[in-house]
């Protein structure tokens, strides 16, 4: 089974945990905590035969996909097919520019310009994207030894599981999708 891993603590998520307030804050790093979050995940995540990541093009995604392919000795896929529903200022990325100019050893060739949608997403438009994400993964040979690290909202979408940051979920691609 692929697993499926929620990224470590951004600021966005600082912020927003105790005011509940969209402070605003497009495609938002990694906190100190955050960080520490990710360093943990990898003792977690270590026995469990990941040979390969998928990351979301979000910093906080990318970051917490680096801390871990780090440690663990992993390439890294980045696939915006794995990125968060659109619908708080967080989910507004980063131009494909940008993000290699911060991970010049990351490729961000396969994304387009505004890769993270414009509007809200709708719950139809993620269910589709996950019957995408899951119809891929089942293609692929290693899809048993991927980890994807992905959102809040995709994984509730993939799996109806509402994760903390870096929680992980091990995601059985026989079944469908669930949205509630």
């Amino acid at each position: 089974m692929t697993l499926l891993i929620r990224h470590a603590e951004s600021a966005w998520n600082e912020h927003f945990g105790w005011s509940r307030i969209d402070v605003g804050l497009p495609d938002p790093p990694l906190t100190a905590a955050g960080i520490e979050q990710a360093r943990r995940a990898v003792e977690r995540l270590r026995h469990e035969g990941v040979r390969r990541l998928i990351a979301s093009p979000y910093r906080r995604t990318l970051q917490t996909a680096l801390i871990i392919a780090e440690a663990l000795d992993l390439p890294i896929t980045v696939d915006p097919l794995v990125r968060e529903r659109c619908a708080f200022s967080c989910d507004l990325g980063s131009p494909p520019a940008e993000l290699a100019r911060l991970w010049p050893q990351l490729d961000f060739s396969g994304l387009d310009e505004v890769w993270w949608g414009g509007v809200i997403e709708s719950w139809e438009s993620l269910g589709a994207r996950c019957a995408a994400f899951r119809a891929k993964m089942r293609l692929l040979p290693d899809r048993h030894e991927v980890a994807v690290v992905s959102h809040w909202g995709f994984i509730r979408g993939l799996t109806g599981a509402e994760l903390h940051n870096t929680d992980f979920i091990r995601l059985d691609l026989a079944e469908a999708a669930s949205l509630t």
